[in-house]
C-alpha cells in the first residue's frame, strides 16, 4: 500500500471515499505481491496497481460496486479458459484481491498509520478478508508498544496482536488463518497483515565508483543505503548521491556500534568493496561473526579473496561463518562497468532472499516463481 498510500491518506483527510483493493493472497506466477494496491476515488479516478494491467478493469468495477454498497468484497482472479484475456492472468498465476470501502468513519487510524509510515516508524495494519459477515473488514493496527481497533473478539485481537508483531518484527506481509474466535488450529477466518516496517539497510563500505552505483542500485531496490569510509577526503555525499547518509569512520568500527546499537538485523546487506586488507579483514571479522544478517558480500579479484580467507582463518574465523560470505561478490554477468556490477550484486541479492538459481529462465521448465 506504500505506493498509494499519499494519496489514500490525502482523500482520506479531505473526507472523501476511496474503494481500496489490495493483493492479499498469490499463487504460481502471480504479477505482483501480497500487498499490492489500487485505489478507485468517489470521483472514478483510478491509482495503483494490483495485477500490471491483467485484471486492473475487473477490479475497478469491484471497486465501484464498494463504493456503491459500502460491503467489502474477497474475490479470486486466475486464468480463464473462456475469457483469460478480459478478467483472468494469462500468466497463469493466481491472485487473491479484497477490497474495502476507506473513509474517514470505516478507517479511523488511516491518519496514524501514514503518519507512521513517513516517520519510518513500524506498524502493521491486519484486517480480516475471509470470514463472517460481521466480521469482515474488521481491522486491528499493531504498533510495537499499543494496538488500536478490535474485530469484535478479545480471543482473536490477542491472536491477531502476537503474529501481526512478529511479521512486523522481520518486515513481512502474510495471510494469517484462525477459528472464527480466534483458535489457532481453526479455519473459517483469515486476516491478511500488511507490515509497514522501516526500509531494510544496505551497508556499503569502501568509497569508490563501484559504490556509488551500488549505492544507486539499493536505493533503488528499497534499501535504506549507507556509505561507509575511513577516509573523509572520498567519503563524501556529493560523490554519493544516491546514498541516504554518508559516514566518515573506520568500517569495522562502525558495524560493530551499528550491531550493538541494535541496528544490524536479518534484512540488512553488507556490500564490502574496499578489497584492501587493512579495512576489510578487519571488518569481516565483526560482519561474519554477527547473529544476523541478510546478505553479507565482498568484492575483490581470485588472488585477493585467497588473500583474505587466509587472513580471515588466521583470525579465527570458522569454515562455516565463511561460508556466509559471498566473495567474490555478485553474479556471473560478465559485468565490467560500476553499473553493471551493481547490477550483478543486485542479481546474486535477490536470487539469495529467494532461492532462486541465478540462471537463464529460457533454460529453466516448470514455474518462474518458486515458494
Amino acid at each position: 500500500m506504500r505506493d498509494v498510500l499519499a494519496k489514500l491518506d490525502e482523500w482520506w483527510s479531505k473526507g472523501d471515499t476511496a474503494a481500496l483493493a489490495t493483493v492479499v493472497g498469490t499463487y504460481s506466477s502471480a504479477p505482483r505481491q501480497p500487498g499490492a494496491s489500487m485505489l478507485v476515488g468517489s470521483e472514478g479516478e483510478a491509482v495503483g496497481s494490483v495485477s500490471g494491467g491483467c485484471v486492473e478493469g475487473a477490479v475497478y468495477e469491484l471497486g465501484q460496486q464498494v463504493l456503491a454498497d459500502g460491503r467489502p468484497l474477497f474475490q479470486r482472479y486466475g486464468v480463464s479458459d473462456d475469457d483469460a484475456f478480459a478478467v483472468g492472468l494469462t500468466c497463469g498465476g493466481i491472485i487473491d484481491i479484497f477490497v474495502e470501502k476507506v473513509d474517514p468513519e470505516s478507517y479511523e487510524q488511516l491518519g496514524r498509520v501514514a503518519e507512521a509510515v513517513r516517520g519510518e516508524s513500524p506498524v502493521a495494519v491486519a484486517t480480516v478478508v475471509v470470514g463472517p459477515a460481521e466480521r469482515l473488514g474488521k481491522r486491528l493496527v499493531v504498533w510495537p508498544d499499543r494496538v488500536e481497533g478490535s474485530t469484535g473478539s478479545g480471543r482473536l485481537d490477542d491472536a491477531i496482536r502476537d503474529d501481526a508483531r512478529g511479521l512486523l518484527d522481520v518486515g513481512r506481509n502474510a495471510m494469517v488463518t484462525y477459528g472464527v474466535d480466534g483458535q489457532r488450529r481453526g479455519e473459517g477466518l483469515s486476516v491478511f497483515v500488511e507490515s509497514f516496517a522501516p526500509p531494510p539497510r544496505m551497508i556499503v563500505f569502501g568509497a569508490i565508483d563501484f559504490a556509488a552505483a551500488v549505492a544507486r542500485i539499493g536505493n533503488f531496490l528499497g534499501f535504506r543505503v549507507t556509505v561507509c569510509d575511513a577516509r573523509p577526503v572520498f567519503a563524501t555525499a556529493s560523490r554519493f548521491p544516491g546514498a541516504n547518509e554518508v559516514i566518515v569512520e573506520w568500517p569495522h568500527r562502525y558495524l560493530a556500534a551499528e550491531s550493538e546499537a541494535g541496528r544490524i538485523d536479518a534484512r540488512t546487506a553488507l556490500c564490502v568493496l574496499t578489497h584492501d586488507p587493512k579495512f576489510d579483514v578487519p571488518l569481516l571479522e565483526v560482519a561474519l561473526r554477527l547473529p544476523e544478517v541478510g546478505y553479507i558480500g565482498a568484492m575483490g579479484s581470485r588472488r585477493t579473496h585467497d588473500d583474505r580467507l587466509e587472513r580471515l582463518r588466521e583470525r579465527g574465523i570458522t569454515e562455516a561463518e565463511i561460508a556466509r560470505m559471498s566473495s567474490p561478490i555478485g553474479l556471473d554477468l560478465g559485468a565490467r562497468t560500476p553499473e553493471e556490477t551493481a547490477v550483478s550484486i543486485a542479481a546474486e541479492m535477490i536470487a539469495q532472499h529467494w532461492g532462486g538459481a541465478g540462471v537463464r529462465l529460457a533454460e529453466r521448465e516448470g514455474p518462474i516463481h518458486v515458494t
